[in-house]
């Protein structure tokens, strides 16, 4: 605790002669180290503290501006050390400032009595009429929020949930704010019960109204020009700029919105990005990305997705109001001008094309194109696990998260085959032969519940679930069994065994974390019956499922190994397992192979037109060349061919070293 002590006269007298006043100047207490000679026409009221003024600010452009007060009313304020405030139009009043700050050019900063500063704000999210409010609050995870949304069957659930949300609220509400140490707030309007962390830096922002700013050193909040924030939470890292307008909205780590763009009532978790666009009422998941003045999302659950330009959606029907909500599953996009009527709920890692009007679930048909055709929407099951932009996408999210907060919210799986998608590619593969069976071999259109498939998509549908599926059961079994040298047949039963019983069954994406929902279930029962009573308990809980995800992958995978192959688990010989890897690498390498195709159709003469400015075909073909690069030495078409290669080696040594026990 820092000692105070109270002013001197002499130092009464100076800072008098400097132009200050005070209410009651006993009521001004000072570092041991206090000088006068830095406080100039400053006003005091209620119980003020003062640390030391030593040290000085370099500004942009190379200006100096020595730490003290001048022109600024403080009202019940605590001034760490090295601090510089000026120029403040009307006063600051209930906050304890911290070290190293610089305040200048503000209208107003105050707690107005008792502040939860953004915690426990209720957000509407999904249903703009209510039903499915997410509290906000500084520890809020993606997961936490997708159970407190999507989980309403459960009502005692809920209420358990709330109660420890607001438990926490009320735990950090106070009359006194804070400002953290290292903060730079410049040229702002009006500030009044915000929370604002360390290293926090605040410039040319219009109003903040009841909300945390969670800046830390690690990773630095940066509030831009022109940000109306009112009852919000900022998580670490984030970046929120150009006249940007939040109102009930949380955002999470490393998010970045600016270019005008406009929420109300929705959720950003890690690494989202929204410009120049407008959303109402959405459920943001990690790397959920809109760039486009023209794009409203409203009403619907994303993660890892990106939105074209004008993409939209209608979450009424002019009937009962905006009551309507929809699912793009993880990794869906949307391409230009595309529109979903909600309800809908459209597969993991699908494309939308066109006017989408008739409710489709493709939940079970991941990994699909969904386009419209004379107000028909098509469906073309699979297609997209041979799309490059699907493997480009899959690599690029591990390498674009921004966190540097070594406290993460948000636990997020990047795995594009995971149990949770080739589960729901045996259920696919299983409708797609269902409706083959009941419409027959030979019809040329399947209805799949509002959707069309035609018959040719269909076929290639259930081929290119049974690829993936071989790719990713051989890649678990080569995992299990990769680094061992085995000396019989029983030594590789038993190291096939999985460690676990958990994971079999159904597994779920709570937002980016993927997990058997027995767990998920298990923390469920917990936070009901109150073994769980805290939000860290419920995020050390999400973590430990990530953390054990391969321990859990392996048990799921190595059950449906059995089911699939029609293997058991006592009778699988080495042979089997050579089946299995040579089958692996027919899939690896037909899939990359069929990537490998989608690639170069970025190279064809036809991707050339617009280049070569008047020239011939050979100066169109150079032009592109300079601005594209040669297709052979593209660093995405030279990895898909070194991915053949280890994968085939991978695979020919795993058989090499079992192969003598066979």
């Amino acid at each position: 605790m820092k000692a105070y002590r109270m002013l001197t006269e002499d130092e009464v007298l100076q800072l008098k002669s400097q132009s200050c006043l005070a209410d009651d100047w006993n009521n001004v207490l000072v570092s041991s180290d206090f000088n006068t000679a830095y406080v100039h026409h400053t006003r005091f009221s209620g119980n003020v503290k003062l640390g030391s003024f030593d040290g000085e600010f370099t500004l942009k452009g190379g200006i100096k501006k020595h730490a003290g007060l001048r022109h600024v009313t403080l009202h019940n304020v605590t001034v760490g050390d090295c601090c510089c405030i000026e120029n403040i139009q009307n006063y600051i009043a209930n906050y304890e400032i911290g070290d190293h700050t610089f305040i200048e050019n503000v209208d107003i900063i105050l707690v107005d009595g008792l502040s939860k500063f953004g915690n426990g704000v209720e957000v509407a999210v999904l249903n703009e009429t209510g039903g499915r409010e997410v509290l906000i609050n500084d520890k809020l995870s993606a997961h936490q929020a997708y159970i407190l949304a999507l989980y309403r069957h459960r009502p005692e659930l809920i209420n358990r949930i709330k109660e420890i949300t607001d438990f926490y609220s009320n735990k950090h509400a106070s009359d006194k704010g804070a400002i953290g140490s290292h903060v730079m707030i410049v040229n702002t309007g009006s500030i009044k019960n915000v929370r604002i962390g360390d290293y926090c830096y605040i410039e040319g922002t219009c109003r903040l109204k009841n909300g945390s700013i969670n800046s830390n050193a690690d990773a630095p909040v940066h509030i831009g020009y022109g940000v109306i924030c009112e009852d919000f939470i900022i998580s670490s890292g984030s970046h929120v700029d150009d006249g940007t307008m939040l109102s009930r909205c949380f955002v999470g780590q490393a998010c970045q919105l600016g270019h005008n763009y406009s929420a109300s009532d929705s959720l950003f978790f890690s690494n989202c990005q929204g410009e120049n666009g407008e959303a109402c009422a959405i459920f943001a998941g990690p790397f959920t990305v809109t760039h486009h003045k023209s794009t409203l999302l409203i009403a619907g659950m994303f993660s890892f997705m990106n939105a074209g330009s004008g993409s939209n959606q209608s979450n009424h029907m002019y009937k009962l109001g905006p009551i309507h909500q929809g699912t793009l599953e993880r990794g869906a996009k949307t391409t230009s001008d595309s529109y979903i009527l909600w309800p809908a709920r459209v597969g993991a890692f699908s494309l939308v094309m066109g006017r989408h009007v008739n409710h489709a679930d493709t939940s079970n048909l991941p990994f699909s194109y969904l386009i419209e055709q004379g107000n028909t929407t098509y469906l073309v099951p699979g297609v997209n696990l041979r799309s490059v932009g699907t493997i480009r996408d899959a690599q690029k999210w591990p390498k674009r998260d921004k966190r540097k907060d070594p406290n993460k919210l948000d636990y997020i799986n990047y795995n594009l085959l995971s149990p949770y998608t080739i589960q729901k590619m045996f259920k696919g593969r299983e409708i797609l032969k269902e409706l083959k069976r009941v419409s027959g071999e030979t019809s040329e259109i399947y209805s799949f519940q509002s959707a069309k498939i035609k018959n040719s998509s269909l076929n290639k549908g259930i081929g290119f679930y049974e690829i993936a599926i071989q790719k990713f059961l051989g890649n678990s079994i080569i995992k299990r069994l990769e680094g061992v040298d085995f000396k019989s047949c029983e030594e590789i039963r038993a190291r096939l065994k999985p460690d676990t019983e958990i994971g079999l069954g159904e597994w779920v994406d709570v937002s980016g974390l993927i997990a058997p929902k027995s767990e998920v279930d298990k923390l469920l029962d917990g936070i009901e019956n109150g073994d769980i009573n805290r939000l860290d308990e419920m995020n050390t809980s999400f973590e430990t499922m990530h953390q054990n995800y391969y321990t859990y992958e392996w048990t799921w995978a190595y059950n449906k190994i059995q089911e699939f192959y029609k293997l058991n688990s006592d009778e699988i010989t080495v042979q089997d397992i050579i089946n299995i890897v040579n089958q692996w690498k027919e899939a690896v390498i037909g899939l990359d192979k069929m990537v490998y195709a989608d690639a170069k159709k970025e190279f064809s003469l036809s991707s050339m037109t617009g280049f070569g400015a008047d020239g011939s075909r050979e100066e169109k073909e150079q032009d592109f060349e300079q601005v594209r690069g040669v297709f052979e030495s593209n660093p995405f078409v030279t990895a898909v061919l070194k991915h053949i290669d280890d994968k085939t080696v991978l695979g020919n040594e795993l058989i090499n070293r079992i192969g003598h026990l066979a």
